[in-house]
């Protein structure tokens, strides 16, 4: 049955391998080096586990986002996905919209701000908060300069930037497991220790956190436009980002706990990597996570901007947006890139990024379940199976429940701060669909 979607023209730029690149490049920021600390602090050296059940989770989402993909092919992604599946939902539509967009720009914010504390952490200015927020404007500004300029140029860049890291990445990894205190006998034993005292509660909330560390994979179908084949590499590249992304997360948490003392690893967070690299290695070892930490984080950010600017360059259009944003010169959204950069910039000037984080985390779990129960509405359609459909709709209900119980009880103001930006969001959405004159 075809398709309501209109296709506009493809050009047709990005390969295989760079859509792969942008969906890792989505996926592999500074997200697990953050996770991986809180993680130990709670199940200790099961961590690996909560990894894999996390990519789980990640991939019964991405089924549903590529039965969908492929069956409509539009670059508006999650936002168009909703609204061809519910017609007469507008409103629905654009609250989703706003939600997904903003979800982005958080998680852009968190990338730049992350990458500008590895760039000057081995430097005297390393606690300058200014040069800090300085330093994340300006890759902002960089990344939205050159996906601006040029699709094929960004693709490779992905491309360099993405599979260079994921070497440095595993190969200090590595290093770190042959040339730690740990052996294989005595982590398998810390397991079975572990996991007599943590519960499965523990675990799932673990690996629900997990769940912004694979938020990225959906950025593939944003280049719907530019992809050589998308019924063939839509789902290639996901699930083989998807894989390689658990892979390259169990070597980085398999490393960190081999070679790291536990309470450094909770204590120092996303720069335990780097300090124990440096304990093994010297600085040399040091300077080569930082390295691989960097290119995680700037990878994220130019995936993030390509995908999501294309989104809000369809959301726009449907007058959800300022119809400014929705303007192209060729297939390249620049209004929607400049303004995703401003916004960003904006929050990392005000603050409050792990906020900002954690609305990005629990926002994407929602709206990926809404995608699956889309899903299983137009499963006939879609060619879904209605098992593993209710499956995904199963393990991310669950995976909402777990991360909003873990908000309740450790920090239940930042669980209101959310909510709060939710009505926000919601009131602006409501607005601009009332505007087109809908309910």
């Amino acid at each position: 049955m075809k398709n309501k979607s209109i296709h506009r023209p493809r050009l047709k730029n990005l390969g295989l391998l760079e859509l792969i690149a942008i969906a890792l490049g989505g996926m592999v920021g500074g997200g697990i080096f953050t996770i991986l600390g809180i993680s130990v602090a709670m199940i200790g050296n099961l961590t690996p586990i909560a990894i894999i059940v996390g990519g789980l989770i990640a991939a019964l989402a991405a089924y549903s986002y590529v039965k969908l993909g492929v069956y409509y092919k539009d670059e508006g992604a999650t936002y168009s996905f909703y609204k061809f599946t519910y017609p007469k939902s507008k409103y629905a539509a654009s609250v989703i919209g706003w939600l997904v967009i903003f979800g982005y720009i958080s998680t852009l914010s968190l990338y730049a701000y992350t990458f500008s504390a590895y760039v000057i952490s081995s430097t005297e200015y390393a606690e300058n908060i200014w040069l800090r927020k300085s330093i994340a404007i300006a890759i902002i500004a960089v990344f939205a300069t050159i996906n601006i300029v040029s699709v094929k140029g960004m693709g490779k860049i992905e491309d360099l930037m993405v599979y260079t890291k994921l070497v440095i990445l595993t190969f200090i990894s590595i290093v770190l497991i042959q040339h730690g205190q740990t052996d294989f006998k005595s982590f398998m034993q810390n397991m079975v220790i572990d996991a007599q005292g943590a519960s499965m509660l523990s675990i799932l909330i673990v690996a629900s956190l997990t769940f912004v560390a694979y938020e990225g994979f959906q950025l593939v179908i944003n280049a719907v436009n530019e992809m050589e084949h998308p019924e063939k590499n839509i789902p290639r590249a996901i699930y083989s980002a998807i894989a390689l992304a658990i892979l390259i997360y169990v070597i980085i948490a398999v490393g960190a706990l081999f070679a790291i003392p536990m309470q450094d690893i909770i204590e120092n967070q996303e720069f335990a990597l780097a300090a124990g690299a440096g304990d093994v290695l010297g600085s040399l070892g040091a300077n080569l996570v930082i390295i691989g930490a960097v290119l995680a984080t700037s990878s994220a950010i130019s995936g993030t901007l390509f995908g999501a600017s294309r989104q809000m360059s369809v959301v726009a259009k449907d007058g959800y947006f300022p119809k400014l944003l929705a303007i192209r010169k060729q297939t390249i959204p620049m209004n929607a890139i400049i303004t995703m950069a401003g916004i960003s910039s904006f929050l990392i000037l005000i603050g409050g990024l792990k906020l900002i984080l954690e609305f990005g985390s629990i926002t994407f779990l929602l709206v990926s379940l809404l995608m699956a129960i889309a899903n299983f509405k137009i499963r006939k359609k879609t060619d879904s199976s209605t098992l593993l459909t209710l499956l995904s709709i199963i393990g991310l209900t669950l995976g909402c429940f777990m991360i909003l119980y873990y908000e309740f009880k450790n920090n239940p103001e930042q669980m209101w701060a959310i909510i709060t930006l939710y009505f926000i969001l919601s009131v602006c959405a409501w607005l601009f669909s009332r505007k087109k004159g809908v309910q």
